[in-house]
């Protein structure tokens, strides 16, 4: 064979695995055009996916916080006037003492007005969600609710760990205690 005869085998070679190349390119890009609109169809649903969990997520956060500033909300109106009530326990305690005084006078009048003014009072504070904690003598200490301001000997063995005295009355203002009764405990 001759050179030229190489030449032209080798041209058509080429030009035969030109013509299997191009086929397959041409299947390769049919198959690269089909998985790129499953790919996009996958990519679009899992963009989907993602936004519709921000979503969610989001949505379940605002759900959250509405709860929270309500609640918040809700338990300032309950105490609201706490510093109001809490300057006022001193002025009950003064009522309290001076009734104390009052009715060891022969002055029955005197007694009355300042009783219904007292009353009046109680009554309005009362109107705000003001309570008085329950003490008294004999009662368990609680720590969490009861402040001892000292322990003596307790004059009966039944009283060991129990109040002995109230000293100072404990208030409450809805659920929450603002003054916490002092009591003298027995050890």
């Amino acid at each position: 064979m001759s050179n030229k005869e190489n030449i032209e085998d080798i041209e058509e070679t080429l030009e035969q695995e030109q013509v299997l190349n191009d086929g397959e390119l041409q299947d390769s890009e049919l198959r690269e055009e089909e998985t790129p609109e499953l790919s996009i169809t996958e990519k679009l649903e899992e963009d989907l996916s993602k936004e519709r969990d921000k979503f969610l997520r989001l949505f379940a956060e605002f759900e959250n916080y509405k709860k929270r500033t309500s609640k918040e909300r809700m338990d300032l109106f309950k105490t609201a006037g706490q510093e109001i009530m809490v300057a006022m326990l001193p002025i009950m305690d003064d009522f309290d003492r001076a009734l104390n005084e009052i009715s060891k006078s022969s002055d029955k009048d005197l007694f009355k007005g300042v009783e219904l003014i007292n009353n009046k009072f109680r009554e309005a504070l009362k109107g705000k969600g003001l309570q008085e904690v329950e003490v008294k003598s004999g009662d368990t200490f609680d720590a969490e609710v009861h402040d001892a301001i000292t322990q003596i000997p307790a004059p009966d063995k039944k009283l060991k760990g129990k109040i002995i005295d109230v000293v100072e009355k404990g208030f409450k203002l809805g659920d929450k205690i603002i003054r916490h009764p002092k009591v003298v405990v027995g050890n």
